[in-house]
């Protein structure tokens, strides 16, 4: 490192910059534009910065933000496989790389060159603008959830289809010891979709679900849960989603498989049904979209939905604790994936579903159960890369790429967690339930 220092009049060269930061020890290939080379030939993780707008994206945000969008946009490009990539630099460089000074940083910005830090380049089309949905109103307004759903589930309902197997379900999957090991992934889609089946006969157990019940699935996507309602159990199934193609695949699939007399999926805003209509309620992947201060009023609309006696079962991705800072606005997350998410802890909308009139009765947590599922989604997008490229373009595929490798790593190093809650609507006397579950 002191021998980079001592280069007062020199301009340093991409690599040496990129050993300055991590160090000259990580185990990263590093090439760039300019010739310059850094790391071990045959290292598993190659990064080839392939144009100056790359360095201009990371002087403006030197961040995860710019890497993502030097990344989709194709200035950067990567060779191997994304999960290690993302593995190695979490563990390596976030994690034993050196500290980067303040005299470090000044010596970087020379070299690089001032005009970066001065020229802004527009990010990807790909990427949400917190501005574009602050013109649509408050956060969680109708409005602005409608359009933050169309920007991630209206994407490309044939590029779903590729990435989600024949299912086409959006949710963590729950696996068993033969079909649970990483050595399934990749091997056809057999253990995916046993998987999933799995995962809504789970639900349907929880919820005690039986012949001409009628059950809610809110925020239904492609309609997994109504389908397998009306077909497995002869219950009379409604969906509702806010993504019109979402309803269109799955009203078209419903009457391909015969099952419209029990099962239907509407384009409509859960807030719009009808109270006191439903004997049991499923929320698959939902409550990540309502937001922390609408929690209270979601899971009240949702119990007065609700048959005194009914059951709902809550299924979502949670915060590891309570306490922790929840995600970000302006990260990657909530610029390129999920515009408005939010996460909560298991214990606060445990809570909130309690103050809201439910008893609860179970709470499961399944993160292991999505981290496979991830690597499941990942590697179908590996083998029908070309396909998905030609359908969405290779921006848009990159940030899957990118987004489910990072999710992979974030629910098996307990960032994110995947909770199941069920509750009761209690009515003062009986619980309806069983003395200890039959699930």
């Amino acid at each position: 490192m002191g021998r980079i220092l001592e280069r007062k009049d020199e301009i340093m060269r991409l690599a040496e910059i990129f050993e300055r930061v991590v160090g000259p020890d990580a185990p990263i290939r590093f090439t760039a534009y300019d010739g310059s080379t850094s790391g071990a030939p045959d290292s598993e993780v190659k990064i080839h910065v392939r144009t100056p707008a790359a360095v201009n994206y990371l002087a403006q945000s030197p961040n995860a933000v710019g890497l993502t969008r030097a990344y989709v946009s194709g200035h950067i490009d990567l060779e191997g496989d994304m999960y290690t990539a993302l593995r190695t630099m979490s563990e390596f460089i976030f994690s034993e790389g050196p500290d980067v000074s303040l005299k470090d940083m000044w010596s970087i910005a020379r070299s690089v060159g001032w005009v970066k830090f001065v020229n802004r380049v527009a990010p990807p089309p790909q990427e949400v603008r917190p501005g574009r949905l602050a013109s649509l109103g408050w956060r969680h307004s109708r409005q602005r959830d409608a359009e933050a759903i169309h920007h991630h589930y209206d994407v490309s309902n044939a590029f779903y289809e590729l990435v989600l197997g024949p299912s086409m379900t959006y949710t963590c999957a729950v696996f068993d010891e033969s079909d649970g090991s990483t050595d399934q992934v990749g091997r056809g889609e057999s253990a995916l979709e046993s998987a999933q089946f799995r995962k809504y006969e789970l639900i349907a157990r929880k919820l005690g679900l039986s012949k001409d019940m009628r059950l809610l699935d809110v925020g239904c996507g492609w309609g997994g849960m109504v389908m397998h309602a009306a077909k497995e159990y002869g219950a009379k199934a409604l969906g509702v989603t806010l993504s019109k193609e979402q309803a269109e695949w799955a009203s078209k699939r419903i009457a391909q498989q015969g099952l419209s007399d029990l099962a239907e999926v509407r384009h409509m805003d859960y807030r719009d049904v009808p109270d006191g209509s439903f004997d049991r309620i499923s929320s698959i992947g939902l409550t990540e979209h309502v937001g922390a201060q609408n929690l209270d009023s979601y899971f009240s609309a949702l119990n007065a939905k609700l048959v005194p006696g009914g059951r709902l079962l809550n299924h979502c991705i949670t915060r590891p604790r309570n306490d922790m800072r929840r995600m970000d606005p302006r990260g990657v997350i909530n610029r390129y994936v999920f515009p408005d998410g939010q996460l909560e802890g298991p214990g606060e909308i445990q809570t909130v579903m309690n103050d809201a009139g439910f008893e609860i009765r179970h709470q499961e947590n399944l993160r292991e159960h999505y981290a496979l599922t991830l690597r499941h989604w990942g590697a179908n997008l590996k083998e029908n890369w070309d396909e998905a490229v030609a359908e969405v373009g290779m921006g848009t595929a990159r940030v899957w790429q990118l987004y489910m490798a990072g999710c992979v790593l974030g629910f098996e190093k307990d960032v994110v967690q995947l909770h199941q809650i069920l509750g009761v609507k209690q009515d003062g006397t009986d619980s309806h339930m069983p003395l200890r579950p039959d699930f």
